[in-house]
């Protein structure tokens, strides 16, 4: 069968992470159980032949625009997929992949996008200093460019990574923009955390230089990841495919995100209800 990519967004605060792991859901077991309901996976196969994604994103994290490929039928849309999986994982695109594409490999960039929630000036439940947006941006330039991220990830090996940081301010946060080839774990969570010390004050200028020296950070100086709910998967780019969106695949996705936004605009009313409640 002829290799295909599919694009698959997510909402990954019902996951733990994309990768499969023993004894809880995540994203990748509920692709290939869809794909064995749809008999596209024999019942006994560990995954599809020619089967590769793009990336593999920490539990919490959701995506825009994850990608996977594998030999799939050619009945196989967007459509057809979402009818087997569950409602919080949406393929919308498809494109046909040539001969031998590998969903990681031969992807040519990735970006990142995280919902940093900083405003401005001292506001209800911040209990950190507010943010100066010119020194956060400052942070992001910083460590934009070719760097050894050793000391911004769990990985030991193959740390060196070229890197664009970026930030605009959208209200109350501030949206950063993290693209890259490719990324180390944890690496963008912690980009965010640092520039976050920097953009607060609570952590000097002299540590933007001090991360990329060779010694690791001791213990006290470290740098903790960032919250992954926050962050979202948001392109991959793949020189050689051109996608189609499926149109009622991309309707039915919309619908279910919408209904998840508004969920949670109504969760938040209720907390703070209660919070100030108690003021």
């Amino acid at each position: 069968m002829p290799l295909r990519a599919f694009r698959i967004a997510y909402d990954g605060t019902d996951y733990y992470g994309y990768q499969r792991q023993p004894d809880v859901p995540t994203v990748e077991d509920a692709i290939f159980d869809a794909l064995r309901a749809l008999g596209v996976l024999e019942s006994d196969a560990d995954k599809p032949d020619g089967y590769a994604a793009a990336g593999r994103t920490d539990a919490g994290v959701s995506a825009l625009a994850q990608t996977i490929a594998f030999e799939a039928p050619d009945w196989l849309t967007p459509r057809a997929l979402n009818a087997e999986l569950p409602a919080g994982v949406r393929a919308w695109a498809s494109a046909d992949a040539p001969d031998g594409f590998h969903a990681t490999h031969h992807a040519s960039r990735r970006e990142y996008t995280y919902h940093l929630y900083a405003p401005a000036d001292d506001s209800p439940g911040l209990d950190t200093p507010p943010i100066d947006d010119e020194r956060f941006r400052t942070a992001c330039g910083a460590l934009s460019g070719t760097h050894d991220v050793h000391n911004l990830t769990p990985d030991d090996h193959n740390t060196e990574r070229s890197l664009t940081l970026s930030a605009a301010r959208d209200g109350d946060y501030l949206v950063i923009t993290a693209s890259a080839g490719g990324f180390a774990r944890e690496l963008v969570r912690r980009l965010v955390s640092l520039a976050r010390e920097i953009g607060t004050g609570e952590s000097p200028r002299a540590k933007l230089d001090r991360v990329f020296d060779p010694e690791p950070l001791p213990g006290p100086e470290g740098i903790a990841p960032a919250p992954p709910e926050p962050l979202v998967l948001t392109d991959v780019v793949y020189p050689d495919l051109t996608f189609e969106i499926d149109a009622d695949a991309a309707a039915s996705a919309r619908a279910v995100f919408d209904r998840r936004r508004i969920d949670r605009r109504t969760g938040a009313r209720v907390a703070g209800q209660v919070a100030d409640g108690m003021r």
